[in-house]
C-alpha cells in the first residue's frame, strides 16, 4: 500500500460543508478521484475488490495519490486477469479489504469523491463498509460519466467511455484497466469537463452537480444578479426592466438561494420564464428567518407578483359571522365590520367555511333565513321549522330568552369548547354508519374535522392576538456563511428575539456576542413598531402572519421574556378533539394517489 503527499503540503478540509453552503468555488474544492478493479460486476453477487487507486486534487494540482492491491481471498477469473493484468500471484500477499478500505477512507476524508460510472465504484465501497459494520462517511459524489453525457456530443466522441473521453481531453495517462492509471485519466477528464463548463458560467461545485443543458446560457449569464446579495437570511425580489416585482421569495441565505435560480436545481418551468424576464434582484436582509418569512408575506400582499401563487390576496378570505341583532343567525361574509358581532375564521375557501356552517346548523337550531327580524316577529314558519331544525322565532315558537341561551351555547362552542358540536355530529355519524349510509357518515365526519381545526385555530390565534405584547427568545444555530473570514463562526448558537404585538411581528433581532441580554431586549422593544389593533380575531396582521408567529412561539426551545395581558387557551378547547381526526387524515393521505394529495387540506397541530 502506497500513499504520496503533494509537494505543496496543502491541508485537506477537516470537515465537509453542507449543501446549504452553496457557492463553493471549484478551485477551492478538494476532489478525490477513485477507481476500483474487481473480480466481477456486482458486490452483492459476491464480487471482490482487487485494487484501489485514487488521486486527490485541488485547484488543478495533485495533493496525493493512493494505490493498493487487495487480496480478494478468491480466484480471479481468467478474463479479468487478462483485462486488468492483475493475477492471483500479485494479490496473494496484498492486504485484505478489512485494512485497505479504512486506509482509503482516511485518505479521502474531507473531499468530494469522483468516479467514472460512480454507482459501480461507490457501490462496492459502501457494500464493504456495511460488511465491516463501518458507517459510510457523508461523501458528496460526482460522476464524470453522467456529467459527460450532458456535455459531450456525438461530434466530440462516439461514446462517453473513459478511454474515449481521455482522447477528447488529451489525458496524459492512457486508461488501461489498472486502478491508479484509470484514476489519473479520470482526473484529466474531470479537469477537461470543468474547463468546458467554465465557458458556460459553471464555477461552483453545486452548479457542476446540477448542470443541465436545459438551462440556457442566457439564463446562466444572469447569475451576476445574485453577486451583490449577502450570505444572510432575508427576502429577495425579482424585478423586470420596468422595476415591477415579478416574484418574491425568502431564504436563510439570500445569495445561495438566488444563485440556484440560474442552475438546473431550479426545474419549475414558470421560474425559468420568470428568470428570463428578470433584470434585477433586490435583497432585503433580515435579522432572523421568522422576520424574513413575515416580510415575504407582506411584500407579496403589497406587490401581488404574477409568479407568486400563494398569499397574493390575504384579504380574500371568508368569515362566519354570528350577527348582533334580536334574533342572531350565522352568515358567510367577506369582511369584518365594527358591528359588535362575533366573527369566526378566517377561511381560505368558501367550501371550507360552508362545511363549518353545516356542522353548526346541524347542532344548533338557530334560524337560517336572511334579513333582520323584529323583536316580535309574526311570520309563517319555514320548512326547516317544520322539520325541527329551526327554533322558528319568526312565528313566536320560541321566546327571546330561550333563543338567547342557544345562541350563547353556540358562541361558547366557537370560542371556548366544542363539546356540543362533537357529541351531536358523532351521534349522527354513528346512526348513519349503523344504517350503512357510509357516504353520508363520511360527509359529517369531514364537517366535524373541518370545524374542529377551524375552532382550534381561532382559539389559538385569538389567545395570541389579545396580548398587547409578547417578547420571546430562542437559541438557534447559525448555519449561514458570512464569508471566508467568518467561516469559523458558522454553526455557532445565537439568541434570536422577537417582539410580537397583537399577533403582528413588531421587531426582530439577534443578541450580539458579549452584549447584555436585558439591555438589548429593552432597546429592541423601544424601537419596535407601534401596533394599534383593528377589528376581528386577527386585528393587526393577516391570519397567515399570526399563524407563522404562533408556530414559532410554540416551537421547542422558545423562552418567554415578557407577556403583556393574558396568553391562554381554553382547557376544554377544540384542540383536544383533534388527535383522532388528524390520525384519520394521515391515513386518508397515505391511501390517496400522489397527484391527488395536494387537494387535501394540510393538518396543522399546535406544538405540545
Amino acid at each position: 500500500m502506497t500513499t504520496r503527499t503533494g509537494l505543496l503540503g496543502r491541508p485537506s478540509r477537516s470537515t465537509q460543508m453542507t449543501f446549504d453552503e452553496l457557492g463553493r468555488a471549484l478551485r477551492d474544492v478538494t476532489f478525490c478521484v477513485v477507481d476500483l478493479e474487481t473480480t466481477g460486476g456486482s458486490a452483492a453477487g459476491g464480487a471482490m475488490i482487487t485494487e484501489i487507486g485514487a488521486v486527490k486534487v485541488c485547484g488543478g494540482e495533485v495533493l496525493g495519490e493512493f494505490q493498493t492491491l487487495v487480496n480478494p481471498h478468491t480466484t480471479i477469473p481468467p478474463f479479468i486477469a487478462v483485462l486488468t493484468g492483475i493475477t492471483n500471484g500479485m494479490v496473494a500477499t496484498a492486504p485484505t479489504i478489512d485494512s485497505a478500505l479504512p486506509a482509503f477512507l482516511d485518505f479521502a476524508r474531507g473531499s468530494v469523491l469522483v468516479a467514472h460510472n460512480a454507482p459501480f465504484d461507490i457501490g462496492f465501497l459502501r457494500h464493504f463498509c456495511e460488511l465491516q459494520g463501518r458507517p459510510w462517511p457523508s461523501f458528496e459524489v460526482l460522476d464524470t460519466a453522467r456529467l459527460a453525457r450532458r456535455v459531450i456530443t456525438r461530434d466530440d466522441a462516439p461514446n462517453c467511455k473513459l478511454s474515449s473521453l481521455a482522447v477528447v481531453f488529451n489525458a496524459e495517462t492512457t486508461p488501461n484497466h489498472r486502478a491508479l492509471s484509470d484514476a489519473r485519466a479520470t482526473v484529466d477528464v474531470l479537469h477537461g469537463l470543468i474547463g468546458r463548463l467554465g465557458a458556460l458560467g459553471v464555477q461552483t461545485l453545486e452548479e457542476l452537480q446540477t448542470f443541465s443543458a436545459r438551462v440556457t446560457p442566457q439564463q446562466r449569464r444572469k447569475r451576476h444578479l445574485a453577486e451583490h446579495l449577502p450570505h444572510a437570511p432575508g427576502v429577495y425580489l425579482f424585478r423586470d426592466e420596468a422595476g415591477r416585482v415579478l416574484y418574491v421569495g425568502t431564504s436563510r441565505d439570500l445569495r445561495r438561494r438566488v444563485r440556484s435560480y440560474f442552475t438546473a436545481s431550479e426545474t419549475r418551468s414558470r421560474m425559468g420564464e420568470m428568470v428570463g424576464l428578470a433584470a434585477s434582484v433586490t435583497g432585503v436582509e433580515c435579522a432572523t428567518t421568522l422576520e424574513a418569512e413575515i416580510r415575504e408575506l407582506r411584500l407579496i400582499a403589497e406587490h401581488r407578483p404574477p409568479y407568486n401563487k400563494r398569499s397574493r390576496d390575504p384579504h380574500k378570505v371568508h368569515w362566519l359571522k354570528l350577527t348582533n341583532e334580536p334574533w342572531p343567525r350565522l352568515s358567510l361574509v367577506r369582511r369584518v365590520l365594527d358591528d359588535d358581532a362575533d366573527y369566526f375564521g378566517p377561511f381560505s375557501s368558501r367550501k371550507t367555511a360552508e362545511k363549518c356552517l353545516a356542522a353548526l346548523h346541524e347542532t344548533f337550531a338557530v334560524r337560517q333565513c336572511t334579513g333582520r327580524l323584529p323583536l316580535g316577529p309574526s311570520r309563517s314558519p319555514c320548512v326547516l321549522a317544520e322539520m325541527g331544525r329551526c327554533l322558528s322565532p319568526c312565528d313566536g315558537s320560541v321566546t327571546s330568552e330561550d333563543y338567547a341561551l342557544v345562541v350563547a351555547e353556540l358562541r361558547d362552542n366557537l370560542l371556548v369548547r366544542a363539546d356540543r358540536v362533537v357529541d351531536t355530529i358523532t351521534a349522527r355519524m354513528s346512526h348513519l354508519a349503523s344504517a350503512q349510509r357510509y357516504e353520508d357518515a363520511t360527509t359529517h365526519r369531514d364537517r366535524l374535522a373541518t370545524f374542529l381545526r377551524a375552532a382550534s385555530r381561532r382559539q389559538r390565534l385569538g389567545a395570541l392576538t389579545r396580548c398587547p405584547e409578547v417578547v420571546a427568545a430562542r437559541r438557534e444555530e447559525s448555519s449561514v456563511r458570512q464569508g471566508q473570514d467568518d467561516l469559523s463562526r458558522s454553526g455557532q448558537a445565537r439568541w434570536v428575539v422577537h417582539v410580537v404585538r397583537h399577533g403582528r411581528l413588531a421587531a426582530a433581532g439577534v443578541i450580539p456576542p458579549g452584549a447584555h441580554a436585558g439591555e438589548f431586549v429593552a432597546q429592541l422593544r423601544a424601537s419596535a413598531e407601534t401596533v394599534l389593533p383593528g377589528l376581528g380575531p386577527t386585528p393587526a396582521a393577516s391570519a397567515e402572519e399570526s399563524e407563522k408567529i404562533l408556530r414559532w412561539l410554540e416551537s421547542p426551545g422558545v423562552r418567554l421574556v415578557s407577556v403583556s395581558g393574558e396568553w391562554s387557551c381554553p382547557v376544554r378547547g377544540a384542540a383536544r378533539h383533534l388527535a383522532l381526526h388528524d390520525a384519520v387524515e394521515v391515513s386518508r393521505r397515505s391511501l390517496v394517489p400522489f397527484d391527488e394529495r395536494r387537494e387535501l387540506a394540510p393538518v396543522h397541530r399546535p406544538a405540545r
